[in-house]
């Protein structure tokens, strides 16, 4: 009979994984081991095994769970947006703010998604960019709704890409300690956003 899973193991496999993606973000995904993530942890690599049986079950389950963190970042600011009776610009200008937090928080496991995720197994691999791209879909349709006259048809995939592109690789930049915190870059974006999109372009 299998051993009964303690009250606080989803606790510690949310500490583990956190320690998992700041040594696969100072080491690199390869060269950083088992016997690494143990240490780093202050534990023994037996005790690592209890909750991973591998460092690719580990990647994956961060992975896992970081995607679909972001998707329900989605969902809390469409209720949001309902809630308070948002206009579609107020609701993507919340998106923002909400993924740019998150990314301030979670860094690592983003460098993770975008740098480690071609280590997965194919199926694994398949089922995080199926939810990146669900992402994606949703930041169309929020810009979708608020810039409809510039937004739309082949400009759709470029402009939600520009959008992605000024937030998705701060990690290699931005510090949350240094002269602009997440939330100020936020409203940097938020004014490019408006000042870009927010115009009718000369016919």
């Amino acid at each position: 009979m299998a051993r009964p899973k303690s009250a606080n193991h989803e606790l510690k496999r949310e500490e583990i994984l956190d320690v998992a993606a700041q040594c696969f973000a100072r080491q690199g995904y390869v060269a950083a081991s088992m016997n690494d993530i143990a240490s780093a942890c202050g534990t023994s690599k037996a005790r690592l095994y209890h909750y991973y049986d591998s460092k690719e079950a580990m990647l994956f389950d961060l992975l896992d769970r970081y995607t679909q963190r972001l998707l329900v970042i989605v969902g809390e600011t469409d209720a949001r947006a309902q809630r308070h009776g948002w206009n579609d610009r107020e609701a993507l200008h919340d998106l923002v703010r909400a993924f740019l937090q998150e990314y301030g928080r979670s860094a690592t496991k983003h460098m993770a998604l975008l740098n480690d995720a071609k280590h997965l197994s194919r199926e694994q691999h398949d089922l995080i960019l199926n939810r990146q791209r669900d992402v994606v879909s949703a930041f169309t349709r929020f810009l979708k709704r608020a810039y409809p006259e510039r937004v739309h048809g082949p400009h759709e995939t470029p402009i939600t890409m520009m959008v992605f592109g000024m937030m998705n690789w701060t990690f290699t930049w931005l510090r949350s300690d240094g002269p602009m915190s997440y939330a100020d870059f936020a409203q940097e974006v938020i004014a490019m956003m408006e000042q870009g999109l927010g115009y009718q372009p000369v016919r």
